[in-house]
């Protein structure tokens, strides 16, 4: 059995209205944009603004944003084409079975499990983190033990079991919920712009690029692949620093391609899915830069603090009563991010067992709620046992790395796809193939070799694994395999 078969478009379509199999389609154009910046504003803008600007760019992070969206962009394009021809859930593994056949898409869905699974594990960690400080402030100190740092971050395992519910309820429960949320974090993220424009002095903004000058060298596992392998020292601030910056902050984005595991959800798939993902990432990029300027404009950035930069920047302008609003608005915007990579992790999950390279019988879907529940289940297990028992702050790059290889094998499938499948119907086209798509590709392996050899190495493993459970299980279970096995023998 070739490694490299694919399964047709039109198979794929065939698979989703298998009755056993059926979601329900719910999901509009509206809800798809609000899932998607429910997922990307979070961490990122309420912690990783400060530490960018503090560490590598100065004010001038404001440009970083702007180069990080044009870089994320380049990618969101390419999955809009190829969420627009192929509505399935399962996102970049979907695509890559259709494009580059099972290997790939086995390798891209394995790698989209550990962006999932470990960046819902983290984030929730990230809200317990935020729990106790807001409670703090409230005069309210749980016990160190069961608190975030504790023995068991029993905040984080009890959101986490708490969405699983939710999210084995359905899609459109779940997006009600998301919808809430979503709107009082954009509240927040809008009371912080127009609070703190008060604030801004125009000295902060001088320099606006600072001087550059050499960053700390790493050594050792923890030194960047590239660095290691050139010999590169690290350059901060300068023009040097807005690119380094822009490595930085594109993570902040991650996101917007959990909104193409929902396909099978949404009532108009080929129309709605491209205006999902371009358009939640194009709100996120407005209202990143708009904080970024806010935030290095009320705090000189060499002051600016680099762990939740936002609440506290409004507590050097001894403005506590904001700083527990906008500490309240980050507990309720990470909740979002928690649920959103959840469901996009039972998503794909339920792609892989629908084609068997995962035991079927976890892709039984719920007689009423018409949800993956036995994936859901797992997921919310999973996510539990990480973001409580396991000091996963040393696992986030591993996040970074498992989405940035999905999004060079999406970008290259869509040149492929336009060899193999010219005539197909696309409802988005990316422009300029194959230059544009190559150029995602390009960009994204780029920032995959500024990550450290520590990252590297442990992504290596956890491919290894991957391996191991393809050819010991999935090659020889593969639904299209086995089909096209049965084909044979009938000859």
């Amino acid at each position: 059995m070739s490694m490299l078969r694919t399964k047709s478009i039109e198979q794929s379509l065939a698979d989703a209205d298998e009755p056993e199999y059926q979601l329900k389609k719910t999901l509009s154009a509206f809800d798809l944009v609000v899932f998607g910046v429910g997922v990307v504003i979070g961490a990122g803008i309420f912690t990783l603004t400060g530490r960018a600007a503090h560490n590598v760019a100065g004010p001038s992070i404001v440009l970083s944003f702007v180069i990080a969206a044009v870089c994320c962009a380049l990618a969101a394009m390419c999955y809009a084409e190829f969420a627009s021809s192929i509505p399935i859930s399962g996102s970049a593994y979907t695509f890559s079975y259709a494009s580059m056949g099972e290997l790939v898409a086995w390798i891209v869905g394995w790698d989209l499990l550990l962006e999932m699974f470990l960046g819902a594990s983290v984030v929730a960690q990230g809200w317990s983190s935020y729990l106790g400080t807001f409670l703090g402030q409230l005069g309210i100190t749980l016990p160190a033990g069961i608190s975030h740092g504790g023995k068991v971050d029993l905040p984080a395992v009890l959101l986490v079991l708490v969405l699983g519910v939710l999210v084995v309820l359905g899609i459109k429960e779940s997006m009600r919920v998301n919808i809430a949320l979503v709107g009082l974090k954009l509240f927040i993220v809008l009371f912080v712009i127009i609070a703190g424009i008060g604030f801004i002095s125009s000295a902060n903004y001088d320099p606006f690029i600072p001087p550059a000058s050499v960053g700390d060298a790493k050594n050792g596992l923890t030194q960047p692949l590239l660095q290691a392998v050139l010999g590169i020292e690290p350059s901060v601030f300068g023009v040097g620093g807005i690119f380094a910056g822009a490595a930085l902050v594109f993570f902040a984005y991650i996101g917007f391609d959990v909104v193409a595991t929902t396909a099978e959800e949404t009532r108009n798939p080929r129309r709605d899915l491209p205006i999902g993902i371009l358009g939640s990432l194009a709100i996120c990029t407005v209202l990143y830069c708009a904080v970024a300027l806010v935030v290095t404009g009320m705090v000189s950035y060499d002051e600016l603090p680099t762990d939740a930069a936002l609440a506290r920047a409004f507590e050097i302008h001894g403005q506590g009563w904001m700083a527990t609003i906008i500490a309240a608005g980050a507990v309720a915007g990470l909740t979002t991010v928690v649920l959103t990579l959840m469901i996009g992790a039972s998503r794909v999950m339920f792609a892989m067992s629908r084609d068997h390279l995962l035991p079927p019988v976890l892709a039984k879907v719920h007689p009423t709620f018409r949800t993956p529940w036995v994936i859901t289940v797992i997921v919310t297990g999973v996510t539990a046992l990480i973001a409580g028992f396991t000091p996963v702050g040393v696992l986030e790059e591993m996040v970074n790395i498992g989405t940035l290889s999905a999004f060079v094998l999406v970008s290259v499938g869509v040149i492929v796809l336009r060899r193999t499948r010219p005539e197909l119907p696309r409802a988005f086209r990316v422009p300029w193939v194959p230059v544009l798509p190559a150029a995602a590709a390009v960009v994204c392996f780029y920032l995959m070799l500024n990550l450290p050899v520590e990252t590297w190495l442990r992504f290596l493993v956890w491919l290894a694994i991957g391996f191991a459970i393809y050819f010991g299980y999935s090659r020889s279970h593969s639904r299209v395999g086995l089909a096209a096995q049965g084909q044979e023998r009938k000859r």
